[in-house]
């Protein structure tokens, strides 16, 4: 091979090197925004629920069982 083609190729693969490696941060920046967001809305959730949905002596997890049983009924 030219020294043109093997440089080209070395250029290549360091490209493509730098750019897996800023997806990767990319998505795991992501994941991680995530992960925060979908918590932090499951914890508003239990919380609304158990102050204004739970019956005496159910838990949180079996309101939510409730209501979505009662929605699926009324659909």
């Amino acid at each position: 091979m030219s020294k043109i083609v093997e440089a080209n190729e070395k250029i290549a693969e360091v490209v493509v090197d730098g750019y897996k490696k800023i997806e990767t941060g990319v998505v795991e920046g992501y994941k991680k925004i995530e992960d925060t967001v979908v918590g932090a809305y499951k914890k508003m959730e239990d919380s609304f629920v158990e102050k204004h949905l739970v019956r005496e002596g159910e838990t949180v997890e079996e309101a939510k069982a409730r209501i979505k049983k009662e929605q699926e009924e009324r659909d």
